[in-house]
């Protein structure tokens, strides 16, 4: 059976990946599985977080986009990474220039987060047609830090909050890579919005600003977008969800580069968006951090039992099916 673009469904991953994957040490505390943004690993006082990520959808940022996405996944523990690896793959014609472009910002976006790029690998081959980075982010927990997040298990009741705005990174990424395509179709002003939007794809502090007021569960919103995302954490959880698609924050010119692609703002990718479970007893003061952090967030909806929903403007209920291949494809692929 031919694959879609993307990466492989849940299905897939279980019948295949997690299948094979036979050997358990017991010093690893997190193992690999469905919706787990890191692994984690027993490092005698601390506990050394782990995440890796490939970098395949974009090509105008990709050394900013490289950085963000891995500490990303680290930031979903409550924590900072404070070291990160890099394996860059470039296709036969790179020039120097364009090494050095992805240097610079991969080394100035680590240096605003305060994460060293402590190695990794770069290559020139004929195996890849566009560049392409695998970055691999480190932090690390103590065991006082670990046993306290979260705070407990994600529970029916618990409020679903969602910082930033849906399809931010692929808005940044199509903006960027498309520009040529869209002058005439959107306005100056509102392609520079659009590009400029790839520079908030960290979500470092809002991690840390949950790491210390308390949370159920966090993960980044990568590919498969909100909705995706969702599913991810419930089925991990065990859990159901109702989402409110009112309550989802949207800018408008992510709904007018979606509508020129014919593609879905909800599935698509949106690095920069953390998800963030909290009991309903912490989400005030939750919500109060981040806005004092100029983090916009918003309430979109609940943890419940049963199904996952998404409830639309009409009170229709349409149950989240498990996330395919992301909608940024569509556009790059």
């Amino acid at each position: 059976m031919e694959l879609k673009i993307g990466k492989l469904d849940s299905k897939l991953m279980e019948e295949i990946v997690f299948s094979n994957i036979r050997c358990k040490r017991p010093e690893v505390l997190v193992h690999s599985g469905i919706g787990k943004d890191c692994a984690s690993v027993d490092f005698g006082g601390y506990n050394c977080i782990l995440s890796t990520d490939p970098i395949t959808a974009a090509v105008g940022e990709i050394g900013r986009i490289a950085i963000d996405v891995s500490a990303n996944d680290i930031a979903t523990n409550g924590i900072e990474p404070l070291g990160i690896m890099l394996a860059v793959l470039l296709p036969e014609g790179t020039t120097e220039e364009q090494v050095r472009t992805i240097m610079t910002q991969a080394g100035e976006e680590a240096a605003r987060l305060n994460i060293e790029i402590i190695g990794g690998h770069t290559e020139i081959t004929n195996a890849v047609v566009k560049p392409i980075i695998v970055s691999t982010a480190i932090g690390r927990a103590t065991k006082a830090e670990a046993s306290t997040r979260p705070l407990r298990p994600i529970r029916p009741g618990d409020a679903i909050l969602m910082t930033k705005y849906a399809g931010l990174e692929g808005t940044g990424i199509i903006a960027g890579d498309f520009q040529q395509k869209l002058i005439g179709l959107i306005s100056e002003k509102e392609l520079a919005e659009a590009m400029n939007m790839i520079e908030n794809i960290s979500v470092v502090k809002e991690g840390a600003i949950a790491g210390r007021i308390g949370f159920s569960g966090m993960h980044d919103i990568t590919e498969g977008g909100i909705l995706g995302a969702v599913w991810e954490m419930c089925e991990v959880a065990d859990t159901g969800a109702e989402i409110f698609r009112e309550e989802i924050p949207v800018l408008g010119i992510t709904e007018k580069i979606c509508g020129i692609f014919n593609i879905d703002y909800l599935k698509l990718i949106s690095s920069g968006c953390m998800l963030i479970i909290t009991p309903e007893g912490s989400r005030k003061r939750l919500l109060d951090a981040l806005s004092a952090e100029n983090i916009p967030a918003s309430v979109i909806g609940r943890i419940t039992e049963g199904e996952k929903y998404i409830i639309e403007a009409d009170g229709t209920r349409n149950i989240i099916d498990p996330p395919g291949s992301d909608e940024i494809y569509k556009v790059v692929g």
